[in-house]
Parts: structure tokens; sequence; C-alpha cells
């Protein structure tokens, strides 16, 4: 990921009347400022749950990170617009076992694993998942398409994710490493993994947002890229 270095000068006010060019390096302080491409938007500012919709109550914004906690449960936090095909940026912090996911092309109302599409957010290594199935798994479609184990960095640091999400496709990037390269109607061409239906496959576009489960998880750096001829929309169903 590109970053750009920012020189800040931390002189006196009488240096600034100096005309000597020179500056000792000790009164140069280096900020390391995080840089996308321009094609990339915030979703998150950082400090309010602005542009979000549905359960802010179970979310709060702590230390530039989106919570969700056992104490405020979580529910369906989504974006207020909605988006078609895109590149989806973040990091997130998991506690033990716990347990969330992201909403993809999802509605405002309903359960996003079925009427839109839902990839886990999940403790793998935690002992009460020793028995989940692939499609349960971290990074995983639920219900529809397992991710490869493993890549997640341990329990309370920061991991990024890149998600990907182009027709018919998906694709998932934890820590610099695929583990899901997914095209739907492959996936589903013999029924779903977990033998349910799931309409929302067939959505075009939707929301995206945390589905939390009363678990302590954090989310930060929240981008988006629009892709193709995606334009902004207002919000829909």
């Amino acid at each position: 990921m590109p970053y750009m270095l920012v020189f800040e000068h931390q002189g006196s006010d009488s240096d600034s009347d100096s005309d000597d060019p020179r500056m000792l390096i000790d009164d140069v302080s280096l900020s390391i400022v995080r840089h996308d491409t321009p094609e990339f938007e915030s979703l998150f500012d950082g400090r309010t749950l602005d542009g979000w919709t549905g359960a802010t109550k179970g979310y709060r914004v702590r230390d530039g990170a989106i919570e969700c906690s056992k104490a405020q449960f979580g529910g369906n936090l989504l974006t207020a617009e909605v988006f078609d095909d895109f590149v989806l940026r973040f990091e997130f912090k998991l506690s033990p076992g716990s347990n969330n996911g992201i909403a993809l092309r999802a509605p405002l109302d309903g359960d996003p694993a079925y009427l839109g599409m839902e990839s886990q957010v999940l403790d793998n290594g935690d002992r009460r998942y020793k028995g989940i199935k692939p499609w349960q798994r971290h990074g995983s479609i639920y219900g529809i398409s397992p991710a490869l184990p493993g890549y997640q960095r341990p329990v309370g640091e920061w991991n990024t994710e890149e998600i990907r999400v182009e027709g018919r496709k998906v694709r998932i990037t934890l820590n610099g490493t695929v583990i899901l390269d997914c095209d739907l109607d492959d996936a589903t061409s013999e029924g779903t993994l977990s033998g349910q239906k799931h309409p929302g496959l067939d959505r075009k576009s939707g929301h995206i947002g945390f589905c939390g489960h009363g678990d302590d998880v954090a989310y930060r750096n929240i981008r988006i890229r629009r892709l193709g001829s995606s334009q902004r929309k207002t919000p829909q169903d």
C-alpha cells in the first residue's frame, strides 16, 4: 500500500525568519500518512457514524475505529449509500472468539447472509469453532464458498483486508494473500453449500456494512473504489 512522507518544521518563530535554507534533522518530524490512489473514497470519517444507517446504537466510535461490543450487541450497521461493483479495503481487529461479518450488496432489512451476501469475520483459531463448516471460516461467503484457513494475525492485532466484488465474482485478500476467489455461478451450480436458499445472490447492488453478533470487533480505515460504470446511488432496498 503506498504511503507518502510529510515533513514538518518544528523550529521556533524566530527560526522562520532565517534566510538559511538548511535545517537540522532534529528540527524535522517525519510522518507516515496513508495515501491510497485517488479513486478510493473513505466510508468512515474516524469520528462519527455519519453516512451509516441501521443499528447505529449497537456500535460506537473510539480511537478512530468503529467498534461492535458485547455491551451493545451490534446488529447490522450499513452504509446509507448503495454500491454495485467495488473494491472495499479496511482493517479489522478481533477479540478472542469473536464473530462478525461484512454485508455485501445487502438490503436495509433482513439477514444479509441470505438476502445479500455475508463475508465471514471470525477468530478461526478459537476452540469453540473447531467443528465449523469450511464455508463458516473467516473470509468465506457464508453458505456459498469457503475461504482458505490461516493468514490471520494474532488476536488483538490489526489485519488488512480487501474485498473485490465485480459482477458475479468475489475475491478476498487477507494480509496480502488471496484467500477466496469465487465465481458465484460456479459456486452454486449444484446448489448452495448451506443447503438453504440465498436469493440475495441475484442482487446487482446493495449496501455494505458490518453484521455484529455481540462480540468485540473493531474496524478502521474503511475505503471503497467504485468499479466500471458504477456511479453514486441513492439509498434503496
